[in-house]
């Protein structure tokens, strides 16, 4: 054999082992996760433990989900089965039945999950079991997350947004494919020596998280303070001059991961009344107020109060019925006392039509908007005032009952614009999407605003609402002491009854401070009866707390 002709053998040889040396780095570093998991999905039987997803954070990026550390105890059968002591001790340090975990590690295959705490976890670490390992993770909600309504919560079966932010974001929030545990076997199911048990990470993309116009501060506030209480209803609080909902609070609440137990609840823990429409009773003075003003109609009068006003056959009583009425009163007086013979006239003067015009005006009886940005609402009430002909119609509107209904949002809502001088803001309670570090994606927040009443009308109002909690039904809401406060109360029948007595829900709405109004806050309490004594002392601790922490 010549030379040349050993030397083309050679290179030829040299470029075949060259070709099969790339080959095998490129399947073994590039290909090799992939085609592992493709052969073990021939005979693994996975366990998904964890799924990647984006935060939800509060405006100052603090998270509200995944905010505490989740332990797993990972058991495997095949390991255990012939080691009785193992078991024991395992079955002792997690509280579990012997005999249950025992009859489990004879029949099953697949690995058991077990989720623990840090001291059971670290305890049976300490143990050297041969057959367990642990898994830590962040647990996406617990019982304390906050605005759980708000959040939402996920679907158990495929992990995906069930309500809430997790279903309107859930594209964004979804990182990548699940985590899981599977068992990996030959074809006569024996483990496979190296595999066997094996964690299968997820497949993580670029981690994208929801910023709310939520303030976390804010909402453990007004969420600690209805607990306290141990009331059923509502919290809204809104930022006066920017429309951004802070904190939405809706009691009772639910533990998200329990979701099941609460279908059939009676309580409706998984209802948001935040965002439902109730009787406003006589927080819509408020509107009658803003409607006379608006026809440049001074509301101002001297009227005598005996208690009540018949009109048609029908008789409206005041909250001084009792005692005979209230006597001859002027605006100042029978708006902070909230006398319904009062407003009744001043609605009969105005007319209903420009009342229903003007509480349109203030967002009534449509959506705020959230509802486009991942939270449904419910868009109350109003009625055609066409079909209001006789004085005894008008008086049920002017009053807030009847048909007239609103939700907590649009309440807290209608108050911010009289506090900050009569701009009515786009409501807003997502900011943006951001990622990992913050930086904006998308901005979801709407910045709008519009003038829909006179700085002037609303300056009247604000001293008249001020008045209620210095000398009124609301005086339980006084902030003299950390700068004032302007609100109104209500006390709204509902025409129901439960045990034979009457169904009155309670409101207070108001601002604070009072000279800068930063902050609106409606407070609602299902058949809280009074919204002077139940409803007021909730906004009063909840803005006192606000100003003591400066937030």
């Amino acid at each position: 054999m010549n030379y040349g002709r050993q030397k083309f053998i050679l290179y030829v040889f040299t470029l075949i082992i060259f070709l099969l040396i790339t080959r095998f780095i490129y399947i073994q570093f590039h290909m090799g996760e992939k085609l592992t998991l493709q052969a073990a999905a021939q005979k693994i039987s996975s366990l998904p433990i964890d799924v990647p997803r984006g935060n939800i954070l509060d405006r100052n990026l603090i998270p509200l989900t995944n905010r505490i550390e989740k332990y797993d105890v990972v058991i495997k059968p095949f390991q255990l089965r012939n080691n009785p002591d193992a078991i024991r001790r395992i079955s002792d340090i997690l509280d579990l039945n012997h005999n249950d975990i025992k009859r489990q590690i004879e029949i099953k295959s697949n690995p058991i999950v077990i989720e623990t705490d840090k001291d059971k976890k670290n305890r049976l670490k300490e143990e050297n079991i041969p057959g367990i390992s642990f898994i830590n993770s962040l647990k996406r909600y617990d019982f304390a997350t906050p605005a759980k309504h708000v959040l939402g919560y996920l679907n158990k079966i495929d992990l995906t947004g069930e309500t809430g932010i997790e279903k309107a974001y859930n594209e964004y929030l979804k990182s990548g494919s699940p985590g899981s545990i599977g068992m990996v076997t030959d074809g006569i199911d024996n483990l496979l020596p190296g595999l066997g048990y094996r964690f299968i990470k997820p497949k993580i993309k670029e981690q994208l998280n929801i910023k709310l116009t939520i303030d976390y501060n804010i909402q453990k506030i007004a969420e600690e303070v209805m607990n306290k209480y141990n009331l059923k209803g509502a919290v809204v609080i809104e930022e006066v001059f920017s429309g951004d909902i802070v904190a939405m609070v809706s009691k009772p609440d639910f533990d998200p991961n329990e979701v099941a137990k609460y279908l059939d609840s009676p309580d409706n823990e998984l209802f948001n009344r935040a965002v439902a429409s109730y009787n406003l009773g006589s927080i819509f003075k408020i509107i009658d107020l803003a409607s006379a003003y608006s026809k440049n109609m001074d509301p101002s009068m001297y009227y005598y109060c005996p208690g009540y006003v018949t009109l048609g056959d029908k008789e409206f009583r005041c909250s001084a019925y009792a005692r005979g009425g209230h006597g001859l009163i002027n605006l100042h007086e029978a708006f902070a006392s909230s006398c319904n013979p009062y407003f009744i006239e001043l609605g009969i003067r105005v007319g209903p039509n420009a009342i229903i015009d003007t509480a349109k005006n203030f967002g009534l009886g449509n959506v705020t908007g959230i509802d486009a940005q991942g939270i449904s609402e419910s868009p109350g009430y109003l009625p055609d005032p066409s079909n209001y002909l006789t004085y005894g119609d008008t008086a049920n509107i002017a009053i807030g009952q009847g048909d007239v209904m609103a939700t907590p949002l649009q309440v807290a809502d209608m108050v911010a614009t009289i506090a900050n001088g009569g701009i009515k803001n786009k409501v807003n309670i997502v900011d943006s999407i951001v990622d990992s570090k913050g930086n904006t994606v998308k901005v979801i927040r709407k910045n709008k605003g519009e003038r829909i009443i006179e700085k002037t009308v609303c300056d009247s109002i604000k001293k008249l609402m001020e008045e209620v909690t210095i000398s009124g039904t609301g005086t339980k809401a006084n902030l003299d002491a950390y700068g004032g406060a302007g609100g109104k109360t209500g006390s709204a029948e509902t025409g129901q009854y439960i045990n034979g007595s009457k169904v009155v829900h309670a409101w207070f709405a108001g601002y604070f401070p009072r000279l800068d109004p930063k902050y609106s806050v409606c407070v609602f309490i299902e058949n809280g009866k009074s919204g002077g004594s139940v409803a007021a002392p909730v906004f009063e601790e909840i803005a006192k707390n606000i100003l003591i922490m400066g937030y």
